[in-house]
């Protein structure tokens, strides 16, 4: 048989647009699978020139999903750019606003776009491997989780005027404090949130032991680890600094954020618009890394909540201590995380300062350059600003998530594509599982994408039968 190309277009249930091509040779294995990123937002460069004090309410149209990271990145790189550190209340109001947004988050996308390989299974009928699938076959669950993600968005609603694009975060601190009747509406219904993720996690676990043969030949590959850590080494999802792991999880770095140029360099492949980051000191391709929820458990020594840490003992038995590498694991990982959410707000909402009206830092002490990091649900996110002494943007850089992770996903694709695509008849639900490699990730590609000088471009031009008549390529 000559050799082919089976193209996946789009990968669904997924944030973003991409597309897998996986190419097979005469006997009809797999030679490689690609992950093309095919969509390219360019906000580096149209954030030039507008205003620092702009970027909490710029940003988040990045993305729909997770604009309350980028709304708090860009408040944290607006401060260090105007020289106002916020106030310890306004912080911790901040931090509020992401445990909702990590919750609702990482309920959406285990409940209901993760959800439907693994409660309706790989090989379910498409027509209803989704969330409606899921209503189908467990409505009280899917009440239930649906009820964990609008929980989470309330957070984000009380403090921010809104569940997306938040209006609350600026330079220096915070427009609005936590009234008590706010804060009695929030702690209402967390143990019920608790309840919801406990089955989650059951779910999970279940799900893996009945499936631990999938899980140990599902894109289990080693790679670097990176995010934020508590000085005890624990997991941290707000402020601290960033930890880098190598693949025995031996630690090859510890240093402020800020400072991640001197670590972290980008490379670019002419089949994607989205770059790859990698450790500078061990090169392209030895210096890639994970983040998100699987890179950030596996450099956490700790959990600094008392359930999220039972649950984090029994994920470092998986490898027996050492770096969980199995890419289904991710799913595991974001419940945990989410435990661990819904605990930090209860300690929030418990603190003396939450009520506190001090929340803005109006002296400045202008330093014309800012970096601000965060644990976006999806994994390490930075924006880097650089402004003339009118506070106007003169220079933009943004790493997200998902960017961190592409090598990952890419390399996830081709092996999942090589372990279940093998001279036979390729059937939807191995294709499912290709596109599964790219879920575990929980990519979020809108905000991902940013070009270096020129960008590759090629145009299949095709006739009516689907043939390649002519390419165009712009290198």
């Amino acid at each position: 048989m000559p050799a082919q190309k089976i193209t996946i277009e789009p990968v669904t249930r997924i944030e973003g647009h991409a597309k897998v091509t996986i190419h097979l040779d005469e006997k009809g294995d797999v030679s490689h699978a690609y992950l093309h990123v095919n969509e390219f937002r360019g906000f580096e460069k149209f954030c030039e020139g507008r205003m620092v004090f702009e970027m909490p309410y710029i940003t988040p149209r990045i993305c729909g999903i997770c604009p309350v990271s980028h709304h708090l990145a860009a408040a944290k790189a607006g401060d260090a750019v105007m020289g106002t550190p916020p106030p310890r209340p306004a912080s911790l109001l901040r931090e509020l606003m992401h445990m909702g947004q990590i919750v609702q988050s990482h309920g959406m996308h285990f409940f209901e776009l993760a959800g439907p390989d693994l409660l309706l299974g790989f090989d379910a009928d498409p027509a209803i491997r989704n969330v409606v699938g899921v209503i189908g076959a467990n409505p009280e669950l899917a009440l239930k989780a649906v009820n964990l993600r609008k929980w989470g968005q309330e957070i984000i609603s009380i403090l921010g005027g809104r569940r997306i694009h938040p209006l609350f975060a600026v330079p220096g601190g915070v427009n609005k404090s936590l009234k008590p009747a706010e804060r009695e509406a929030i702690l209402k219904d967390l143990d019920a949130q608790i309840e919801t993720t406990k089955i989650g996690l059951q779910i999970i676990k279940d799900w893996a032991a009945a499936n631990k043969e999938d899980i140990d030949k599902f894109a289990v590959f080693p790679t670097g680890y990176f995010g934020l850590v508590t000085p005890k080494n624990g997991l941290e999802l707000f402020e601290g600094k960033i930890r880098l792991l190598d693949k025995s999880g031996k630690q090859l770095e510890l240093f402020e954020g800020k400072n991640y140029l001197d670590y972290i360099a980008e490379h670019v492949e002419n089949w994607s618009y989205l770059k790859f980051p990698y450790y500078k000191r061990l090169g392209y391709p030895d210096g890639v890394y994970r983040v998100g929820p699987l890179g950030r458990l596996n450099i956490a020594d700790v959990i600094e909540t008392p359930m999220a840490n039972e649950e984090l003992k029994l994920f470092k038995q998986i490898n027996n201590g050492k770096p969980v590498e199995n890419t289904l694991h991710y799913h595991y990982a974001r419940l945990i995380e989410t435990l661990f959410a819904i605990e930090r707000i209860r300690i929030l909402l418990d603190d003396p300062d939450i009520f506190s009206t001090d929340i803005m830092n109006t002296k400045k002490n202008f330093q014309g350059v800012g970096v601000g990091v965060i644990e976006a649900p999806r994994g390490t996110l930075i924006h880097h600003y650089w402004a003339n002494e009118n506070g106007q943007l003169e220079k933009v850089n943004l790493i997200v998530s998902t960017g961190h992770n592409n090598w990952a996903m890419s390399n996830a694709v081709d092996s999942v594509a090589k372990t279940y695509i093998s001279g036979q008849q390729v059937r939807e639900g191995l294709l499912n599982r290709v596109e599964a490699a790219v879920r575990a990730h929980d990519p979020c590609l809108s905000c991902s994408t940013h070009a270096v000088g020129q960008m590759p471009m090629i145009v299949d031009i095709v006739d009516p039968e689907g043939s390649t008549i002519q390419t165009l390529r712009r290198d």
